[in-house]
Parts: structure tokens; C-alpha cells; sequence
């Protein structure tokens, strides 16, 4: 199995205050890991290292082969917007753009043409059990339906890697499941690795791995069977 990204012995501190200390993962390309941990253990600064999002103070981060930590800021910047994706917990659609232009959004950052980035985002509304939502604002769909246009977002462009931060943390039980089921799926479909930083046992379930971050350190059991 190929590596799709990895951190070795990467260390973090904000301010005097560290955040990660010597922490280490591999995830495999294809894979979906949930990286789970108590609030504050470091498990959100861990996905924005792999990011590129933020730059370790020590240590290195993987993608591809190529080293992240020693690229320069425009580099990371457009491995975030051509090869990755990302879903947040709230979502963060953009209220002045309908619901398919905010799907259309890493398209049309790559360069792709209006009408064949609101094409190809179209599409995803089926998918999403949202047809005839197309049109609507973030203020006019529910959190459920925000946080489903904001997977398709995230996966519209076909990324490499797609990191999800709490991306139920504010759903309900129910909502969370058929986001969680929508994501997987499509993931899978796509081939897109997934690291899915979580606190909930119940989404955890949904991947191939589980991580738990305590203190700054990756502790990585074994594999789950298949």
C-alpha cells in the first residue's frame, strides 16, 4: 500500500504552550482514518500540519514524497487548492453564493471554466438527496444540508487527500450518520484518502483506522480487520 501523507517526529508549540511533541502517522492512499483524542490533546493541530495549513517547529511532513514543511507558503497554498480538500464543522459555505456556486468553488480557484464548474457541481445535488436545492443560500438550508453541500465541496475536485475536522460535531445523532454515510461514500468512490479528526466514537466507526492524540503524541493501534 502506498503512503498518501505522513508526519515524523513533528513537533508544535503556540507560543510557550505545546501543542504537539514528537508526533508520528502514516496514512495509507485510499485510506480513511479518524484521528480521535480529548479537546485540546492536539488532534485539530495535527490535521492543519498535514495541511500544510500550519508549518511544524520541528520534524517533517510528507505528501506525494515531497516534503510540505520546507515548501514555500504559495506552494502549501496550492497543494490546498488543487490536491486537497477540506470539510469544517460548521461548514463554512459562503452565504452570498447559492448553494451550487459554493460547490463550484475549488473549480473555479483551479482555473476551470463557470459553466463547467457549475456543471460538474450540479451534479453532486442528486447525489447529495438535494435536487432543487441548487439555488438556495446557507441561511435557507439546515445544518444537515449545509454540511452535505460542504462534502461536496470538498470532494467536487477529486482531491488526494480530503481532511474533515468535526465535520458533525454540530449535527444531531441521525443528521451526523447520513452525513457521515454521504462522505464515505463518496470517498470511496473517488478513491480519496480521509483524515477525519473526531472525538465521537460512532463517526470513528465509519473508518478503516483509528489514531488517538493524547498530550501531542500519536498513539496508533493495530489495524481494524476487514
Amino acid at each position: 500500500m502506498t503512503v498518501a501523507i505522513e508526519a515524523r517526529n513533528v513537533e508544535f508549540s503556540f507560543g510557550t504552550t505545546p501543542a504537539l511533541r514528537g508526533a508520528s502517522i502514516a496514512v495509507d492512499s485510499g485510506e480513511i482514518l479518524a484521528v480521535m483524542g480529548p479537546s485540546g490533546s492536539g488532534k485539530s493541530t495535527l490535521l492543519h500540519c498535514l495541511a500544510g495549513i500550519l508549518v511544524p517547529d520541528s520534524g517533517e511532513i510528507l505528501f506525494d514524497g515531497a516534503r510540505i514543511d520546507s515548501m514555500t507558503e504559495a506552494e502549501r497554498s496550492g497543494l490546498r487548492r488543487d490536491r486537497f480538500g477540506f470539510v469544517f464543522q460548521f461548514g463554512q459555505l459562503v452565504p452570498e453564493l447559492t448553494a451550487v456556486e459554493n460547490v463550484a468553488l475549488p473549480l473555479l480557484f483551479s482555473g476551470v471554466r463557470r459553466t463547467e464548474a457549475l456543471r460538474k457541481a450540479h451534479g453532486w445535488f442528486d447525489r447529495l438527496g438535494m435536487d432543487g436545492m441548487q439555488q438556495r443560500r446557507s441561511g435557507e438550508l439546515s445544518g444537515g444540508q449545509a454540511q452535505r453541500v460542504a462534502i461536496a465541496r470538498g470532494l467536487v475536485a477529486e482531491p488526494q487527500v480530503l481532511f474533515a475536522d468535526e465535520p458533525t460535531g454540530a449535527l444531531d445523532s441521525l443528521t451526523g450518520e447520513q452525513v457521515m454515510d454521504l462522505l464515505v461514500a463518496a470517498a470511496r468512490e473517488q478513491g480519496t484518502t480521509v483524515v477525519l479528526v473526531t472525538h465521537e466514537p460512532r463517526v470513528a466507526a465509519y473508518a478503516d483506522r483509528e489514531v488517538i492524540v493524547r498530550d501531542g503524541r500519536v498513539n496508533a493501534p493495530d489495524r481494524i480487520a476487514s
